[in-house]
C-alpha cells in the first residue's frame, strides 16, 4: 500500500517526521514504499530499520518476550523482503549472544540481555517469561497485578537498547575515520573507488592530519555539456586541506594502479567468508590492485556484517537500467545483443587485505571474532523465517 496522495512527496526525511504520529502499520508499508523505490538506499537503510522496530517495540501490542520477538521477526522479515538487494536490513533485527562485550545490542539481543542471561533468543524462549525469575530462569509466582510492571520495564528497556543501535550506526563513520592517520601517510597516492559517504569523511579527516594525494574513480565521466566533475564536493574539501585530487573515469584504472600506494572504497556488506558486496567496477579496482601488490583497504561498520555466506544472486552481481550505457531509440541495432549493466559487484576475500571499522582494522583471519560477538549461529535466519 502506498502512501496517500495526499501526504508530502514520500522521502526519508518525510518518513522519520511521521512516525510519532502514524499507525505502526502505516510507518512499516511506508518504509516499504521507500525501500522498493530505492529511495532509502545503503547507509540509510540500518537507521531507518532501527528507528523502525523502535516503533515496533513502542506500539505494538504484546504480553510476553514470545509475542515481542515475533514482532520483531515479522517486521524485520517484511522489509527484508522489500529489499533484498540491501543485505543491511536483515543485521539490525538479528539477535546478538547477550555476552558480547564489544557492540551494543541488536533489537532482539536487548530482549535477553536485560534478563542477565548468557543465551541465545532462541533458547532463551523457553524461559523468558514475566512469572520466571530474571537470573534463574526459576518459577516465581506472580499476581496479575505485577506482570504489566514487568511488561512496562521490559519494553523500556529494549527502547533503551535500540536507541544504543541507533547511536553506534551514526558514530560508525567518525569512528572508522579516526583510523585516518594511521591507514594514510604523508605523499601517500590513495585511489578511492567511488567514495561513499564513509570513504569521504574518512579522507576529510586524513586530510586533516596528512598531505596526500587522493585519485577519485568513478564508474561513469561526466555526460558531455555537464560543467561539475563527479565528487565535486570532496574535492573542494580536500584541496582546500591542501591535499591534490585527481579525477579518473574507471576504464583508466590501470594506467594509475602502478603508481598508487592503496586502494579504498567502502563495502555495502561483508559476508560471512570475508567477501565483500560493494559498487559496480571497485572488483576491477582491487584485481588490478592484487595483481600489482597494491593494499586494498574496505571500510565498513560492523553492523554491516552479514553473518552469511554470499548467494549466487550476489556473486553475479545485480543488475539495473543500461539506458545509461545504449540508447533503446537505436531499435533494430539492439536486437542482436544484450546489454547487461551490473549495479554491485562481489569481491572474494582474497582481494581484501584489510577491513577497517569502527572496532578497528581487522584481517580476515580475525572476521570470525566479530561474527561470533554478535551472532549465535541458530539465530543467523532470524529476520527471514515468518510470513507476511
Amino acid at each position: 500500500m502506498a502512501p496517500s496522495q495526499a501526504s508530502h512527496t514520500p522521502s526519508l526525511a518525510t518518513w522519520t517526521k511521521s512516525l510519532r504520529d502514524q499507525s505502526l502499520e502505516a510507518s512499516i508499508e511506508s518504509l516499504i514504499f521507500l525501500l522498493k523505490r530505492r529511495q532509502v538506499t545503503g547507509d540509510e537503510c540500518a537507521g531507518a530499520i532501527a528507528q523502525l522496530l523502535r516503533q515496533v517495540v513502542a506500539k505494538s501490542k504484546w504480553h510476553d518476550v514470545d509475542q515481542l520477538l515475533y514482532r520483531v521477526q515479522t517486521a524485520g522479515a517484511r522489509l527484508a523482503r522489500a529489499a533484498p538487494h540491501e543485505p543491511v536490513i536483515g543485521n539490525i533485527p538479528r539477535p546478538e549472544p547477550a555476552s558480547s562485550p564489544t557492540t551494543s545490542p541488536s533489537p532482539a539481543r536487548t530482549l535477553t540481555s536485560g534478563l542477565q542471561v548468557s543465551k541465545s533468543m532462541f533458547n532463551l524462549l523457553s524461559v523468558a517469561d514475566p512469572s520466571e525469575s530474571p537470573v534463574t530462569g526459576a518459577s516465581t509466582p506472580i499476581s496479575q497485578a505485577q506482570q504489566p510492571f514487568s511488561v512496562h520495564a521490559l519494553r523500556s528497556e529494549v527502547m533503551d537498547g535500540i536507541e544504543e543501535i541507533l547511536d553506534e550506526i551514526n558514530q560508525a563513520d567518525d569512528q572508522i575515520a579516526s583510523f585516518a592517520e594511521i591507514q594514510i601517510h604523508p605523499g601517500d597516492y590513495v585511489l578511492a573507488y567511488q567514495p561513499s559517504k564513509t570513504v569521504e569523511r574518512f579522507l576529510v579527516k586524513a586530510a586533516s592530519k596528512r598531505r596526500f594525494t587522493v585519485i577519485l574513480a568513478s564508474l561513469n565521466p561526466p555526460a558531455p555539456g555537464e560543467e561539475e566533475q563527479p565528487y565535486a564536493a570532496l574535492r573542494k574539501k580536500l584541496n582546500a586541506a591542501g591535499v591534490s585530487t585527481i579525477n579518473l573515469a574507471s576504464n583508466g584504472l590501470m594506467a594509475y594502479i602502478p603508481r598508487v600506494n592503496k586502494v579504498i572504497f567502502g563495502a555495502k556488506a561483508v559476508y560471512q567468508n570475508g567477501g565483500l558486496l560493494v559498487d559496480s567496477g571497485a572488483c576491477i579496482a582491487a584485481q588490478a590492485a592484487h595483481e600489482y601488490l597494491k593494499p586494498v583497504i574496505a571500510l565498513c561498520g560492523v553492523y554491516k556484517f552479514c553473518p552469511e555466506d554470499p548467494s549466487d544472486e550476489v556473486s553475479r552481481g545485480e543488475l539495473g537500467n543500461p539506458s545509461s550505457y545504449v540508447s533503446y531509440a537505436d531499435g533494430p541495432e539492439l536486437d542482436s545483443f544484450e546489454v547487461e549493466n551490473t549495479t554491485t559487484d562481489y569481491i572474494p576475500p582474497d582481494l581484501v587485505d584489510v577491513y577497517l571499522t569502527n572496532l578497528g582494522p581487522q584481517t580476515r583471519h580475525h572476521l570470525g571474532g566479530i561474527y561470533a560477538d554478535h551472532y549465535k549461529i541458530e539465530d543467523i535466519g532470524f529476520s527471514l523465517q515468518v510470513g507476511e
